[in-house]
């Protein structure tokens, strides 16, 4: 027996030997529970050993039966009664001291034994349970793919090409877990400095005879992409004539940035696969969009979601910045980001924060993607927040996305610009404004970004909307605001005009005479210049939502088969010069801008105010000069993906209505129509070797009737 020294047992009476409730034990609540019972196994257990090392014993079991051998005396005591068969008397039973368990104690214990070795079984094995789970479900999803591709593969496009990214990230990191040393340990020789420095110059060398080769073979049928080509070098030469310092200018970082722009514009548009791919992107994104449908016409109804422009568009705003707060919640942004920024870090040799906020740029708003680097801010070069500013200003936030898409815009030309955006803006950025601080953030390693501080999907998805109905209202007054104010200017502009018999005289007039030059230098073709140089003035001085608004009048004018010059103006433009004006206005570079950049990034870094303001004018030109080159490069790029219709089919169908491709094909009709004195004209080309001339007859009339008033002719 121990010795009668008083030992305090938790949530034990001392003075009767029984437990008390859980009230009394200090705990409140269910969750409280568990804790007292662990306190209370792990006393007794230490209470076992110290009696086995007190009596001389190995070990002492708890239960009645130990290797096949009886405990009589253990045995005995559960049952409350002494070895030699007496009962305890009322002191032993209070003298908890001597190693005596009271009856509650032991029963209660007994009850809880096995719900304890299910705990324990459960913690022990939970990896091997959860692998079970896993498998499950993966053999589940892999029955679902198979039926889904094997039933109709079309339709099962979408889960196709998720599936495979998925598996991409899985294999990457894979790969990257088990083989990441070893071929780090193989890429070691490349790391020698002579060998880098010839690897330098041969890609170099190639990448500029690739380049000469294929302006040469490629503008040779369309000498009119030289002119593009000759907007970039321009734009460059502004650019450099403006640096900050010309002699620290890292034109690796330059190259490097405007060749991974033309790079991936070459995927986008030229090649079959990355057009292919950005245009089923972009109708996706269109179908996903018109779910806000459904909300918008439950809680406004059917004829104002159809009728006008606010119910149209400013839901769509809540609807995305609600899914990108789940994504971000869920940590699919921020690994897309940090994706994207390590790569631009490695080719481009930026630092760490100044890539990551402009890679943050593609997905956030101007001022959501410095929150990203939050903490850095105070300790960043002024050339490092140059080039945060620049990002900004060069680049649109996917909320905004969605509702240029709902004014009809082409998704895939916006999805395709916003990104390319980002490394151009980087190597204008560092053109304008290089570095000749220390930077602290030259580490490869990149700046890791925290998942959302919601707790639950749906508190990410209640806070992203909420946060959007801000974003929402801020746009809808800004429209009313600019254009309000741009009436107003006109019709000033308009008053002052007639006084000096000047007709017709507005703000869009001015900047589509003073903007021509630089709207030409894109490729524009000089008729669509005027109205691309209105757009390209309202952007920047005005307000890109009203610029794309414009577009979209313009393209909506042409897809309704509006004739292209009435009374000697030109009612829309060509679709090489709206390709041309999506990639020129996607970005917020605009004079509006300066405040809410300035607002955002001093609420962050007060103390840094007066550098903000030093380097914003800067960022604010060389932003909106990123969208001008990104312009230029889809005016290299871009070229007609076949035939606009095909008017020979088209012909055999029924129409009532003007369209743009009944004027396409009339256009083609009278371009291909040869008359031969009084004999019937002739048609040659894909209009020809008809069976039925008879028909073949009446169809040309009748498209005839149709085509001579769009063509200025009467009948």
């Amino acid at each position: 027996m121990l010795g009668s020294v008083p030992i305090t047992i938790p949530g034990l009476d001392p003075r009767t030997g029984n437990f008390l409730r859980p009230s009394a034990w200090g705990y409140s609540g269910e969750q409280d529970k568990e804790p007292v019972l662990d306190e209370i196994m792990v006393y007794w257990e230490t209470r076992e050993q110290e009696m086995e090392k007190t009596n001389g014993r190995e070990g002492i079991a708890l239960s009645t039966v130990e290797t096949g051998i009886e405990n009589p005396g253990l045995e005995l005591m559960e049952e409350g009664i002494n070895p030699e068969g007496t009962r305890k008397t009322e002191e032993q039973g209070h003298s908890f001291g001597d190693g005596l368990e009271p009856p509650t104690q032991q029963r209660y214990r007994r009850n809880l034994q096995p719900f304890t070795r299910a705990r324990s079984f459960c913690k022990t094995h939970a990896g091997l349970f959860k692998k079970i789970l896993l498998s499950l479900l993966c053999l589940a999803y892999a029955a679902y793919f198979l039926a889904a591709c094997i039933l109709n593969f079309h339709r099962a496009l979408a889960l196709f090409v998720l599936t495979c990214l998925v598996l991409l990230v899985l294999v990457h990191r894979f790969l990257k877990r088990f083989f990441g040393e070893k071929l780090t340990r193989c890429l070691k020789p490349l790391e020698n400095s002579c060998l880098k420095l010839w690897m330098k110059c041969v890609f170099t060398g190639v990448f500029l005879v690739g380049l000469i080769l294929w302006l040469v073979l490629d503008t040779a049928q369309r000498p009119e992409q030289l002119i593009s080509f000759t907007g970039i070098c321009m734009f460059t030469l502004i650019l450099f004539a403006c640096s900050k310092h010309h002699s620290a200018v890292s034109w690796r970082t330059v190259l490097w940035g405007l060749g991974l722009q033309f790079v991936f514009g070459i995927l986008v548009i030229r090649t079959d696969p990355g057009f292919n791919a950005f245009q089923w992107l972009g109708n996706q994104i269109q179908i996903f969009l018109n779910y806000t449908v459904a909300g918008s016409s439950f809680v406004f109804g059917d004829m104002l979601v159809k009728d006008i422009f606010a119910f149209q568009a400013l839901p769509i705003i809540l609807f995305f910045g609600c899914v990108m707060s789940i994504l971000y919640y869920l940590g699919f942004v921020q690994w897309v980001v940090q994706k994207i920024a390590w790569f631009l870090q490695i080719t481009m040799g930026t630092t760490a924060t100044e890539t990551l906020a402009v890679a943050g740029n593609i997905f956030v708003g101007m001022t959501e993607a410095p929150l990203l680097i939050r903490p850095y801010l105070a300790d960043m070069t002024l050339s490092e927040v140059h080039a945060v500013m620049t990002g900004g200003f060069a680049t649109i936030s996917g909320t905004v996305l969605g509702a240029f898409i709902s004014f009809g815009i082409d998704a895939s030309s916006l999805i395709s610009a916003s990104v390319m955006a980002a490394p151009s803006a980087l190597a204008l950025s560092k053109l304008v404004y290089p570095e000749v601080e220390e930077s602290k953030f030259k580490n490869k390693e990149g700046v890791k970004l925290p998942r959302g501080k919601e707790k639950s999907v749906l508190e990410a998805a209640s806070n992203g909307a909420t946060d959007a109905i801000g974003l929402a209202a801020n746009i809808a007054a800004n429209l009313i605001a600019f254009l309000a104010v741009l009436a107003f200017i006109n019709a000033t502009l308009s008053w002052l005009g007639e006084l000096v018999d000047i007709q017709g005289l507005t703000f869009q007039v001015i900047c589509s005479y003073i903007l021509r030059p630089v709207v030409f230098m894109m490729g524009v073709e000089w008729a669509d210049c005027p109205m691309v140089a209105e757009m390209v003035g309202i952007k920047f001085f005005t307000n890109e939502f009203v610029a794309y608004q414009q577009l979209s009048q313009y393209k909506n004018k042409r897809l309704s088969g509006v004739e292209e010059w009435i009374g000697g103006e030109k009612q829309w433009i060509s679709v090489r010069a709206e390709i041309i004006t999506t990639f020129s206005l996607c970005g917020f570079a605009n004079l509006s801008s300066i405040g809410i950049t300035l607002g955002g990034l001093t609420s962050m870094v007060p103390h840094r105010k007066s550098d903000l303001s030093k380097v914003v004018v800067s960022a604010l030109f060389t932003g909106a000069c990123v969208s001008l080159i990104s312009a230029c490069v889809a005016g290299i790029l871009y070229v007609p993906r076949g035939a606009e219709t095909d008017c020979v089919s088209f012909l055999n169908t029924s129409f009532t209505n003007r369209t743009y491709e009944i004027y396409v094909c009339c256009r083609e009709l009278f371009r291909s129509t040869s008359l031969n004195g009084t004999n019937p004209p002739s048609f040659p080309g894909p209009w020809e070797d008809k069976e039925n001339l008879l028909v073949w007859a009446s169809l040309v009339a009748q498209w005839l009737r149709i085509c001579l008033p769009m063509q200025g002719t009467r009948v």
